[in-house]
């Protein structure tokens, strides 16, 4: 299984061509994923709000249409669980520690070579900057709820 394969099936739990797991939220508070251990839920969040994934729901802001999952609110229930201050919106390193996986020069490599980069790969610099923009557009063609400011 490759690298990419992998962040789907962190981020869409279970099997990456099925995407469905439940998603809870409370108002105003940051949400929290229940995806086969991946990210635990929080149970400090006042008010709860659950949603399953395979309909259509929209619930304290954070669902989303049938089939996709909100890759912000995953991302940060997992940067939430992991405990260390990550900053997974801008940096592709973030987001893998986030999720548990292996961060190095070389997996990232890997990626960059899943995704097509065609760039330097010994200047980590930018081709980590392409990593995160062209992970982010990936993630929303394989249905991703991504924010639109991490599509520019």
């Amino acid at each position: 299984m490759g690298i990419f394969s992998r962040i789907k099936e962190k981020l869409f739990g279970g099997s990456a061509e099925q995407p469905e797991r439940t998603v809870t939220a409370g108002a105003g508070s940051p949400a929290s994923a229940d995806m086969a251990g991946t990210a635990g839920t929080n149970s400090k969040l006042g008010d709860e709000v659950t949603a399953t994934l395979s309909g259509a729901h929209s619930e304290s802001g954070v669902l989303k249409q049938a089939g996709s999952v909100d890759v912000a609110a995953v991302m940060d229930a997992a940067v939430e669980k992991n405990g260390q201050k990550l900053d997974w919106r801008r940096s592709i390193v973030d987001m893998m520690k986030a999720l548990d996986l292996d961060s190095s020069l070389s997996a990232r490599k890997e990626l960059a070579d899943e995704l097509g980069y065609t760039g330097d790969k010994n200047d980590s610099a930018t081709m980590n900057v392409w990593l995160h923009k062209a992970l982010m557009k990936a993630l929303a063609d394989n249905g991703g709820k991504v924010p639109a400011e991490l599509l520019d």
